[in-house]
């Protein structure tokens, strides 16, 4: 559960003490299907309004003239396999036949994925939920510590439904609760063993926040003295390279272990990849099997990765580089329609993704953007929800600044502001 602190008045997610945060995991669980990952931003399992609703919000952002980004969910299944059959044929020989448990344009994808970050090699898993299973339980055994140090807010703890209890004999402890990744300190201090520390880069329920690059090698320096392994759930690692100013390899190769999505920054159809030492991936493989993700063919998603990293990959840092641009047209368009009282959070965007609160309810915020979308033809803001635990009438949105949103101005995003609080209540 997040609540605000009392020292922190701006209402930013905050985890409370474990005892809280296992009450209120059911509450989480029922998040979960309301935007986690929510491809196309319309929140298709909470209650949104329902279908007609959801398919109303979609007909208005695929009109709209003016976004910041494209969701997948925006796109039929014919276009999205058009689009996929003329952008593979320049990543992969599509005149071959299609994979067989895992070779060709999946052994591929692994090849390249795992030149990319630095390590001698990955594997293709159809869930990042299930290659994270599979790394930890593998490095469990190694260590003869099944307890996995990671944040309250990190994935596994909000999003997985207690996979890692349930399914895969894992404990989970957390070092801080505080909105941002341990400290060294906390990390040193921390008063029981564990085997592994897991870090999410970046943070997302906290505002896809990062450390700076020192604390992050000092964290993982920290962790090591205690003889733990590092595990890095980088499902947005992709885009971290702008604020460490590091290649993706150096990033990586801090871990002992990393994961990566394909779905969530690279735009690829589903799927993600372990990347390791060769002993812990052969591992991870057999855990594959046994998890149930041996799959007869994947091709149709391992291409869109494998186009992903040609052709998304190299516009990320103008990605996050615009969405600082983004982020403060925001806040001088909120100032200058007398909001009275946003939050930007980080102020300056760690990634091309961040929080945007008001002190608004949702329902009024979602009308207010819709009514923008279908009366303007611009889409500043999407889906809308109340800060889980804060104080009544406060909601915070995931912003997103992909292609899009390169042409838009500090001035465009002022103005978009000023149209929005416009049909505020």
């Amino acid at each position: 559960m997040l609540r605000p602190a009392p020292n922190n008045p701006c209402g930013c997610p905050q985890a409370v003490g474990d005892d809280r945060h296992m009450e209120d995991q059911q509450a989480w669980d029922d998040r979960d299907g309301r935007i986690e990952d929510d491809a196309d931003g319309t929140a298709p399992g909470g209650d949104g309004g329902g279908q007609d609703a959801r398919l109303r919000r979609i007909a208005a952002w695929r009109a709209s003239e003016r976004t910041l980004c494209r969701m997948p969910g925006e796109f039929s299944m014919g276009e999205r396999l058009t689009a996929l059959a003329a952008d593979a044929r320049a990543v992969y020989d599509t005149t071959e036949m299609p994979d067989f448990y895992g070779d060709g344009p999946v052994a591929e994808l692994e090849r390249r994925t795992a030149d990319v970050l630095g390590f001698p090699a990955a594997a293709f898993f159809p869930t990042g939920t299930m290659a994270q299973q599979a790394a930890l339980r593998a490095w469990a055994g190694r260590t003869g510590n099944a307890t996995v140090a990671l944040h309250p807010l990190a994935h596994p703890e909000v999003h997985e439904r207690r996979a890692f209890g349930t399914v895969s004999g894992l404990r989970t402890v957390h070092p801080t609760t505080a909105p941002r990744l341990p400290t060294a300190q906390e990390v040193r201090d921390f008063e029981e063993p564990f085997g592994t520390l897991m870090l999410e880069l970046p943070l997302r329920d906290a505002g896809f926040v990062l450390p700076t690059w020192q604390e992050l090698t000092d964290i993982v320096e920290a962790a090591r003295e205690r003889d733990a392994v590092v595990h890095f759930d980088g499902a947005r690692l992709w885009e971290c390279a702008v604020h460490f100013d590091r290649p993706l390899e150096e990033i990586a190769r801090l871990a002992d272990s990393v994961y990566v999505s394909y779905y969530k920054t690279l735009e690829g159809l589903s799927g993600a990849a372990l990347v390791g030492p060769e002993s812990l991936v052969d591992e991870s493989r057999t855990w594959r099997h046994r998890y149930g993700g041996q799959l007869f063919q994947q091709y149709p998603a391992a291409l869109s990765a494998l186009v992903g990293l040609d052709q998304v990959l190299p516009k990320l840092s103008s990605y996050v580089t615009h969405a600082r641009v983004v982020a403060e047209g925001l806040a001088d368009g909120f100032a200058e329609a007398g909001v009275p009282w946003f939050r930007i959070n980080p102020e300056v965007p760690h990634t091309h993704q961040f929080h945007v609160w008001l002190p608004y309810g949702a329902e009024a915020l979602d009308d207010a953007g819709l009514a923008q979308s279908e009366e303007t033809g611009v889409t500043l803001f999407r889906r809308w929800f109340p800060a889980s635990g804060g104080p009544p009438g406060v909601s915070y949105t995931e912003l997103t600044v992909t292609e899009p949103g390169l042409a838009w101005s500090a001035r465009d995003v002022r103005e978009a502001v000023a149209e929005f609080v416009r049909r505020l209540p």
